[in-house]
């Protein structure tokens, strides 16, 4: 097991709080594809994943509707995706994923936060090197699963990390951020259901310790972050555990 299973013991219990807020960034993404791909699943892969992801959070059908109707209506504002990237206190690395109709009111937003906490917002590319842009799929498949040679068989397809949840009987799958769309085509044709599908940002430096006197600064600025509407994902280099 490698980075992406730590990352992801990082995150297990701490991303979007309520349904309302998950509901939110899952509804913005159908529309971003539904715009990108068009509206019909069958013809839009990245919109028939977005879908599963939605269904498995419980995102009520009209909810899925509504986004992708937006998509298709003119008077409807386009969500435009922009990342934007700076450095908190003792040098925790930020970036941010944002989906927002007006850029002015998220910038001035994301900067606020940064300033109130001792931070400053960063120029783009100051730390995006320190993370690797990954496709996630969360999937399941009735019967047995040989984990290894489901791994062997992946590499072919860009995936570079497989390891199977038995907590939650979900098989994770990671892999180059380009090669989604094989990645996705091999699962459903070899008979696996896929749960959820997207993307993440994976840091590749070593996650930094804080005392917990000096986690409070930059846990108060990720809430700031995450509870915008306009945020989509917060990406950081602090260690979360006590443990590495």
């Amino acid at each position: 097991m490698g980075r992406a299973f730590e990352f992801r013991k990082e995150r297990k219990f701490k991303r979007w709080g309520n349904m309302a807020r998950v509901f939110t960034r899952i509804g913005k993404e159908i529309t971003i594809a539904a715009k990108a791909g068009g509206p019909d699943p069958d013809n839009n892969p990245r919109l028939r994943t977005l879908i599963q992801t939605a269904r498995s959070e419980n995102m009520p059908k009209e909810n899925i509707e509504r986004a992708i109707k937006r998509a298709v209506e003119k008077d409807q504002g386009d969500y435009e995706e922009i990342v934007y990237e700076g450095f908190g206190p003792h040098g925790i690395a930020f970036l941010i994923e944002t989906a927002t109709d007006n850029n002015m009111r998220t910038v001035a937003n994301i900067r606020s936060y940064f300033t109130k906490v001792g931070g400053s917002l960063g120029t783009q590319g100051c730390v995006s090197f320190m993370f690797d842009h990954k496709c996630v799929f969360k999937v399941k498949k009735d019967g047995p699963v040989d984990m290894d040679e489901l791994e062997l068989e992946l590499i072919d397809y860009g995936v570079d990390d497989v390891y199977k949840d038995d907590e939650e009987d979900l098989i994770y799958i990671y892999g180059e951020f380009e090669s989604f769309g094989n990645i996705q085509k091999y699962l459903e044709d070899n008979g696996f259901t896929i749960v959820s599908g997207g993307f993440e940002r994976i840091p590749n430096v070593p996650l930094k310790q804080l005392s917990q006197e000096e986690k409070e600064g930059i846990l108060k600025l990720i809430d700031k972050l995450e509870n915008d509407d306009d945020v989509q994902n917060v990406y950081h280099t602090m260690a979360m555990s006590d443990e590495q």
